[in-house]
Order: C-alpha cells, then structure tokens, then sequence
C-alpha cells in the first residue's frame, strides 16, 4: 500500500460519521470524494499517478481506467470536478476525523461538509479477486482545513421573498 497525504483539497460526498448509503441500502463503509485542483495539487496528482503506474508494473496487471480511484473531473458532468481530478476513498472502520488542533470532531460539530477543505491521508491498494481488478483508495483520516462554498443545493435565497405588510389590519398582502 501507498500512504498519501493531500493539503487543503475539497471535500465532496462525504459519510465520515455514518456510514454511506446507495439508495436505501447501507454500503457499511465511510467514504468521501477529494477534489484536487490540477494546477494546486499538480505534485499530488503525479505522485498519485505515478504510485498506481509502480503497483500496477509490479503486479503484472492491467486496469481500465473506470477502474482506478483517481478520476479526471473535465469528465464528470459535475460542475464543480471541473479543472481537478477526483479520488474516492472509503474504509469499513470510521476514519480519524479532526479539527485545525488535532481534536477529534464529532456530526454534531457541524464542521465537516461537502466543499469544505480538508487535509486527507489515504492509502493505495490494488484489488484482484472475484469482483475484478481495480485501485482503491483506504480512507485512512481527514483533518478539517477551512470552510469553502458548500457544494450541492443552496435552497432558497432570501431574496427570492418579498417584504409584506402586517395582515392583521384585515389586508391580505402576504408578499410575492
């Protein structure tokens, strides 16, 4: 396995404290996307490339590229891959997630969303067994780093409302 340590990469989907679902059913892993931008992250991503190249030479195996955890966002219809690359990584034990001072943060902290940064660690490792060959990625810890614009629904604006009187005096101007 390879250990890799990321920087101030943004943080998509992520089951830190729960495990993820599909659809309904429970996957009974933790899991998030790291979105890495092409140019800031440009040293991790060949660092990444170049550890998948070196296990997979050493193995004698070929994996189609839908196959390897590192994905080229310019290829997802997800506007905000757009310019990076991303990496899925996930564990079936919860991974140390932590705060700028190391302590340990918990759902409720309310820290940890889908577009903050994070620091990650995560680790490479090649699967070849009877559900086929691939490069996963071991989720091993995320280290919150700064906030960044959500990712997802932003729901309502407020400005989308229209101020309104008081309807008591029997006037019925309830706004829009």
């Amino acid at each position: 396995m390879s250990k890799i340590k990321v920087a101030r990469t943004r943080l998509s989907f992520p089951s830190l404290f729960k495990t993820a679902k599909f659809g309904e059913e429970d996957t009974g892993k933790f899991e998030a996307t790291f979105v890495l931008d092409k140019v800031k992250h440009a040293k991790e991503i060949k660092l990444i490339q170049d550890a998948m190249a070196k296990m997979l030479a050493d193995a004698k195996m070929k994996v189609p590229a839908d196959k390897l955890c590192l994905k080229d966002g310019d290829e997802s219809s997800r506007p905000e891959f757009a310019g990076a690359y991303t990496i899925k990584a996930s564990t079936k034990k919860r991974p140390v997630v932590i705060g700028k001072d190391r302590a340990p943060l918990v759902e409720g902290d309310n820290i940890i969303y889908a577009g903050c940064f994070v620091n990650c660690i995560f680790s490479l490792w090649l699967q070849d067994n009877k559900f086929g060959k691939r490069v996963n990625a071991q989720l091993d810890g995320v280290q919150f780093a700064a906030d960044g614009d959500a990712f997802g629904d932003a729901g309502i604006a407020v400005d989308e409302f229209d101020a309104f009187g008081d309807a008591a005096d029997g006037d019925e101007d309830y706004g829009f």
